[in-house]
C-alpha cells in the first residue's frame, strides 16, 4: 500500500464511523444507467456502502430504457404540454420496463459485486400507495386554470416503510422501481427523483443523493456551488441560477429535508465513483442542500 492509498482511507475514517448505521436513498439514473463501466462502478459503490455499515436504499429511472422498447412495440408516445400521457398501454411497457428489465439488471449488478441486492416496485409491500397526479396549467388572459390529464402518471399520498425497513435490518438492499398503487389497484408511473424523497422522508433517511448528469448546482460563470439550504433556494430561481430540470428536482429535496432528511446531494453520476467522492472525502463533489 502506498502512502497515498493509506491518506486516502485515514481521510474517509471519519465519515465511515459517522455514517456507520446511516440509511442513505440514492436515486440512480441519467448516464450512469446507460454507461457499462459506469453500471459496474455504481454496483460496487452501493456495496462497499453496506458493508461499511450504511443502509442504502435504490430508487430508479429508466425512462431512455421505456422510449426504447415503446418505440420498438410501435406505441407511440404522447405528450401534453410537454409531458408524457401514460394510458394502460402504454402502463404495461412502463411497469415491465421499470420493474422487470431495469430493475433486474440493477440487482444482478450489485449481487454481482457480492451485495444483496432485492428488487421491489412501490406496489410489493404496499410500499407507495399514489394518487393521480393533479397538474393545473396556469390561466390564460380572460380564461380560467386548465387541469392536465396525464392518465396513468401519479404521485405518492402515503408510504408504508415496513418492508424497506425488514429487508435492510436483514443486510439486504432494496433496489425500487418508481410504481405505486392506486386506491382502486390501479398502477401509477411516479416521477423517480419525488419517490426518492418521499421515501428518504418516510425512512429517516440521514442523506437523499440525487444522481444526475451534471456537478450539481452551477453559478452564473458556470462554478459549482458546494452548498446550499433553504433560505437562499428561492432566490437563487429568481435569478434563474436553478433552472429548467433542475427546479423540480430542488423543490423534492425541500420536501425531503422537511421531512426529517439531514441532507440532500446532487452530484455527478458519470464520473466514477461519484457515491465514495461525495460521502468519504473533505471536499466532496457536488451540492448540498441542508435547511
Amino acid at each position: 500500500m502506498t502512502p497515498m492509498v493509506a491518506d486516502i482511507l485515514i481521510e474517509a475514517l471519519p465519515y465511515i464511523r459517522s455514517f456507520f448505521g446511516m440509511t442513505v436513498v440514492v436515486k440512480y439514473g441519467g448516464h450512469a444507467m446507460v454507461d457499462e463501466q459506469l453500471k459496474t462502478d455504481f454496483a460496487r459503490d452501493i456495496t462497499l456502502l453496506k458493508f461499511v455499515g450504511m443502509n442504502p436504499v435504490v430508487v430508479h429511472g429508466g425512462g431512455p430504457q421505456i422510449n426504447r422498447v415503446l418505440e420498438k412495440m410501435g406505441i407511440t408516445t404522447k405528450f401534453v404540454s410537454g409531458m408524457r400521457f401514460t394510458d394502460e398501454q402504454t402502463m404495461d411497457v412502463v411497469e415491465m420496463v421499470l420493474g422487470g428489465q431495469v430493475n433486474k439488471g440493477i440487482v444482478t449488478q450489485i449481487n454481482q459485486q457480492g451485495g444483496r441486492a432485492v428488487g421491489l416496485s412501490g406496489k410489493d409491500g404496499g410500499l407507495i400507495h399514489a394518487e393521480k397526479l393533479q397538474v393545473t396549467q396556469p390561466a390564460a388572459e380572460n380564461l380560467p386554470p386548465e387541469i392536465i390529464d396525464l392518465g396513468l402518471v401519479g404521485t405518492v399520498s402515503q408510504v408504508n416503510p415496513h418492508i424497506i425497513n425488514t429487508l435492510t435490518a436483514q443486510g439486504f438492499i432494496p433496489v425500487i422501481a418508481p410504481v405505486g398503487v392506486g386506491p382502486n389497484g390501479e398502477t401509477f408511473n411516479i416521477n423517480a427523483d419525488l419517490m426518492a424523497a418521499k421515501l428518504a422522508g418516510a425512512i429517516g433517511a440521514g442523506r437523499l443523493i440525487y444522481l444526475t448528469d451534471v456537478d450539481g448546482i452551477l453559478d452564473k460563470a458556470g462554478s459549482l456551488i458546494p452548498s446550499i439550504n433553504t433560505r437562499t433556494i428561492r432566490d437563487l430561481i429568481a435569478d434563474q441560477t436553478i433552472s429548467g430540470g433542475m427546479i423540480p428536482k430542488i423543490e423534492y429535496a425541500q420536501d425531503a429535508l422537511l421531512n426529517g432528511v439531514r441532507k440532500v446531494q446532487i452530484i455527478n453520476g458519470t464520473r466514477r465513483h461519484a457515491l465514495l467522492l461525495e460521502l468519504y472525502t473533505d471536499k466532496g463533489i457536488g451540492t448540498e442542500v441542508i435547511k
